[in-house]
């Protein structure tokens, strides 16, 4: 899964890619006040992603092959329920987005080309969470990186026909991300439904199941504040990068890549202890449950170290190949060890996210989430103020620290709850 989500800031290097050939900063920076909106707009709705995986996990577990196929539907319904909404309300997201990027007129027109036509795929990328969300649910992880290898492969293809070999430009690519999702899409579930068409039939009262159905409402409504509170973080960041100037500003937009480079490295395991921690509670086990914990805590912080490892050592080269200018390439070498320690900082935050959303302690990890976005804000102003662009990074380590902290600290108190 660590490759399978590599494959995505790929698919964005690619776009990016494609349009610049056209050597229209417009149409650049349309695809990249687009993306923007794209970001936010599916980060809202990654619960059907992790959501599922927990469900399924437990359900696993306990070896209750009927309730792994509701809690597919249950997902499945949402997603085409929240796609179908998206679509209709893309008139809307244009016009909040260009107020709140607010680019120049052709920047405007360009975003507006892009969204218009990459919403009409909402359907089939909310279809998508939760296809992979059963897929890693039940713990196959190959099936998972074929399944995101063939979705990316088909857009970056595509987006490369379309936008280059038919100089359909934006459109193109846009287009290109339409049919890869409608790809993916088609094949996930050619290989779900054909895996439940060998099951016994499944009724309409079991997928309809009114707790059920609100266990799932409810634990989607936490992680999506969770994920809220995250892009409100991301956002605050850069907000108060931009107080201190140009310079910093694009000094800090470069390195915030290797943050989430890092982030998606770190994706891998932390869906495996959604699954292992998932699949030890389904099953009320409690054994397994502590060795996923320590098993994925070693393999995360190794997996940290790696990546800290990697960008201190070329680091300074990553940021040649993204620009050109002296300035800005000093400037985010000098800040690049602040960049590079976020994973060993991260690490505990993301492995305990993994664990808490496969155990369906939503309520726990919101909470938590919050409070540590209140620290964050505080240590935000107070040590920029007194730092400034050392003290912004400084503040991004506190967040990540207190996140993973905080859960680790109740986590005992949970699991004895849980296994009593």
């Amino acid at each position: 899964m660590t490759f399978a989500y590599l494959t995505t800031p790929l698919l964005g290097i690619v776009d990016t890619a494609v349009v610049g050939q056209f050597g229209d900063a417009a149409l650049l920076g349309g695809l990249a006040a687009g993306a923007i909106v794209f970001d936010v707009v599916f980060t809202t709705f990654n619960f059907l992603r992790s959501g599922t995986t927990g469900l399924v996990a437990q359900a696993f577990g306990r070896d209750d092959a009927a309730e792994e196929q509701a809690v597919f539907w249950r997902a499945a319904i949402i997603a085409l329920v929240c796609g179908v909404a998206l679509v209709l309300l893309a008139p809307l997201i244009v016009a909040g987005g260009v107020w709140f990027i607010d680019p120049e007129p052709r920047v405007a027109d360009a975003m507006a080309s892009y969204i218009v036509i990459r919403i009409l795929a909402a359907p089939l990328t909310l279809m998508n969470y939760a296809i992979l969300g059963y897929v890693l649910g039940r713990g196959e992880g190959a099936l998972g990186l074929m399944l995101q290898i063939l979705l990316n492969g088909a857009n970056i293809a595509l987006s490369m026909h379309l936008g280059l070999a038919l100089g359909w430009g934006i459109e193109g690519v846009a287009w290109g991300t339409v049919g890869g999702e409608l790809f993916g899409a088609a094949v996930g579930l050619a290989v779900v439904v054909g895996r439940f068409r060998r099951a016994p039939r499944l009724t309409l009262a079991r997928v309809f199941d009114v707790p059920a159905m609100s266990r799932m409402i409810s634990l989607n409504r936490d992680i999506m504040i969770r994920s809220f509170s995250l892009l409100a973080a991301f956002a605050l960041l850069t907000r108060q990068g931009a107080q201190l100037g140009t310079l910093q500003l694009a000094a800090n937009a470069i390195l915030m890549n290797f943050f989430l480079i890092s982030g998606y490295f770190l994706d891998g395991f932390a869906t495996a202890a959604e699954q292992l921690a998932g699949r030890a509670l389904g099953a009320r086990y409690e054994p397994a449950f502590r060795r996923a914990v320590r098993l994925t805590a070693v393999w995360g912080f190794g997996l940290a170290f790696f990546a800290t490892a990697v960008f201190l050592a070329f680091g300074d080269m990553l940021i040649a190949v993204v620009t050109t200018a002296e300035a800005v390439r000093a400037l985010a070498g000098a800040f690049l060890p602040w960049a590079a320690f976020t994973a060993v900082s991260g690490v505990l935050a993301f492995q305990m996210d993994g664990v808490f959303i496969g155990a369906t302690w939503s309520r726990d990890m919101r909470n938590m989430m919050l409070l540590s976005l209140a620290v964050y804000v505080a240590a935000l102003f107070a040590l920029s103020a007194a730092f400034g662009n050392a003290g912004l990074w400084a503040a991004l380590h506190v967040f990540l620290i207190v996140r993973g902290l905080s859960l680790l600290a109740i986590l005992p108190r949970r699991a004895r709850e849980s296994f009593a």
